[in-house]
């Protein structure tokens, strides 16, 4: 008798659950306990939704080539075996020598892979093919008793007793299933209800609004949008780096070398919009840097570890994540990145390292004894860290004239370009290190139920998130010369910090200014929300999720005490196996389903990760494998699906 596992979504999550299958299978599933798996996704596997070959060239990854990978290695944390593979800057100078090779049909493709750099940012056409590859190998890899099945189709719902096989209900046919995997990857939901009066207003007035969206989804809507048209842009995120290609170049427009350094000159091709951009912080995201680190790895963690988090659990009464886990992990950001400055750059700092470190450890990070130490260890203050002014770098700042606010801008994005690409500065990818190492136990903290709603809902999911993605999770350097020569030459206008957009009936167009400009304003006759949808669980448009949760057959995360309740969105998941909480069976995990990925409770799990940083989101794989396999094995003979 054959076990029978679906997998509803193919894309990156899917395949690195499948590679955990793979890798754990000779441990967990006997040679005569055979497995049928079925993946099903309407969209290739490998490379799923988001990351499809069919999009625009002009849509690039924001990690370099050597920074993506799809597989563990020496530094992971599992309980199941290593499998190291390529990340994808190896894959594609040496792709012809990894197994399964099927080379790219994609000529414009395959020439980017062939002069690929480790230090490039690939287009995500060239990730696409390298998650095509990581599908292939892992499908590979299984032993001869389990078969894979893909069905380029849509599952709609999911039916069957806790304790009996799964009805998977596809567009035109059922499987029967023994266990299901959710691996959906990114979602989309019903717009928010504060996009409704925005999108009422354009219909009235016949103008263009565009709700949060995956910018590659919805590049043909935006030909609606009228060469010189006033376009107002809330959010200088990722989303609105794309979003501005291709209303730019993807337009017709150019960038051209100015021989003056890395600053480019924008050629606009008469069909763009003027495009208006403004955000609370008011300024774009920081680049990523382009260069490795010039001293030697920091030994982390050493302040936001095991050790230190039990201390703080250990403690009793409600617990806030700025409160009391914050300065530890400051703390250890900051460790990153003096430990690049002393090791790498000596000459800028008046301590010999052990004496710095012997100091610091002594004191929390929000002392004046630290305070007074950095300053003494550290001459210039742009060489220290200060976590409050880079979160809001236009704080105080009041501007007499829009023009005085386009050239204050200028000036701060070329410095942050300037310093991103400057490896004199590399404890800024010291700090980088250290922002990711935090991961390593902020899942335990977010999952220890110690924190109260309001930090949920306050200090997790509006504050650190948005401010990891700011500092860490910026485009490509070149983005930003891009955005200085679209300034330059018109196209772009920006409107500071704290951007308010409120709707003018007698005009009909959106009114927008921020405050770095007191009392100025623009009119705009489109306005798209420039920041990627957030999903969430009441507004899904998943066909699987929205019929379980109908059914009471699914949880929303929410987080309440006394003072406060947070409904996050998410989907509520067993954080030990990823197993689904069932209302149904009294909010037990419900033993024959399983759901990973971003629209769940463990929010740190990314689908792919950078090498040697032991990644969430492989371990997460790798429990959630072991727990299915051991699952399946043990299922008795004669109550298997087949």
């Amino acid at each position: 008798m054959t076990a029978t596992l679906v997998i509803v979504g193919a894309g990156p999550r899917g395949t690195g659950l499948l590679e955990r299958i793979a890798a754990n299978a000779a441990e967990l599933l006997p040679t005569d306990s055979p497995l049928a798996i079925h993946l099903v996704d309407p969209h290739p596997p490998g490379a799923g939704r988001i990351w499809r070959q069919d999009q625009s060239p002009l849509l690039r990854m924001n990690s370099m080539a050597e920074d993506v990978t799809m597989f563990t290695d020496e530094r992971s944390t599992l309980e199941g075996p290593v499998r190291p593979g390529p990340s994808l800057a190896e894959w594609a100078g040496r792709r012809r020598e990894f197994a399964p090779y099927q080379e790219v049909a994609d000529p414009a493709v395959r020439a980017e892979l062939d002069t690929l750099a480790p230090t490039d940012f690939p287009t995500r056409r060239a990730q696409s093919a390298y998650l095509d590859w990581a599908f292939r190998r892992a499908v590979a890899d299984l032993p001869p008793h389990i078969t894979v099945t893909v069905h380029r189709d849509t599952v709609r719902r999911i039916d069957g007793p806790a304790d009996g096989p799964q009805t998977v209900h596809l567009g035109d046919r059922t499987i029967t299933a023994d266990h299901v995997a959710l691996t959906l990857g990114h979602l989309d939901s019903a717009p928010h209800p504060r996009h409704a009066a925005d999108a009422e207003f354009a219909a009235r007035h016949g103008r263009f609004h565009l709700p949060p969206a995956y910018s590659a989804d919805v590049a043909a809507e935006l030909a609606a949008i009228a060469p010189g048209e006033q376009v107002v842009l809330r959010g200088l995120g990722l989303a609105s780096v794309d979003l501005i290609a291709l209303l730019t170049e993807g337009r017709g427009g150019r960038f051209e070398p100015t021989g003056h350094g890395d600053a480019l000159r924008y050629r606009p091709s008469g069909r763009e919009p003027v495009l208006h951009l403004g955000s609370r912080r008011g300024v774009p995201y920081h680049s990523k840097t382009d260069y490795r680190l010039q001293g030697p790895r920091a030994p982390l963690p050493r302040y936001f570890d095991a050790a230190a988090v039990d201390a703080v659990l250990a403690t009793e009464g409600p617990l806030r994540l700025r409160r009391d886990f914050w300065p530890l992990m400051a703390k250890e950001v900051a460790f990153g990145h003096y430990h690049e400055l002393f090791h790498a750059h000596p000459g800028r700092t008046a301590l010999p390292w052990p004496e710095f470190l012997a100091r610091y450890d002594r004191h929390g990070w929000y002392t004046p004894e630290l305070a007074a130490l950095v300053a003494e260890a550290v001459p210039d203050p742009a060489d220290r860290i200060d976590f409050e002014r880079l979160d809001h770098p236009l704080a105080g700042l009041e501007l007499g004239t829009a023009e005085e606010l386009q050239a204050h801008l200028r000036e701060y994005v070329t410095a942050d370009a300037d310093r991103r690409a400057d490896p004199a500065h590399s404890a800024d990818l010291g700090a980088f290190y250290a922002l990711l190492s935090l991961f390593g136990q902020l899942q335990r903290v977010l999952t220890s139920g110690r924190l109260t709603a309001r930090s949920v809902a306050e200090d997790v999911d509006e504050w650190f998130f948005g401010y990891f993605s700011f500092l860490a999770s910026g485009p490509p350097g070149f983005r930003l010369r891009q955005l200085l020569a679209l300034s330059e030459a018109g196209v772009v206008r920006f409107l500071g910090a704290d951007v308010r957009i409120e709707r003018d009936e007698t005009t009909g167009t959106w009114r927008a200014g921020g405050s770095t400009v007191p009392g100025h304003t623009v009119h705009a006759t489109a306005l798209v929300e420039a920041y990627l949808p957030k999903h969430a669980l009441a507004r899904t448009l998943d066909p699987v999720l929205r019929e379980l949760h109908r059914a009471g057959r699914i949880v929303e995360e929410v987080v309440s005490d006394p003072d406060h309740t947070h409904r996050s969105g998410l989907v509520t998941i067993d954080p030990a196996d990823s197993r689904l909480l069932d209302p149904a069976l009294g909010g037990a995990p419900h033993p024959r389903r399983t759901a990973l990925g971003p629209h769940t409770s463990l929010r740190t799990a990314a689908a792919f990760a950078r090498p040697r940083t032991d990644a969430p989101a492989f371990r997460q794989n790798d429990a959630a494998a072991r727990a299915l396999l051991r699952a399946l094995a043990a299922l008795p003979a004669a109550a298997l699906a087949a």
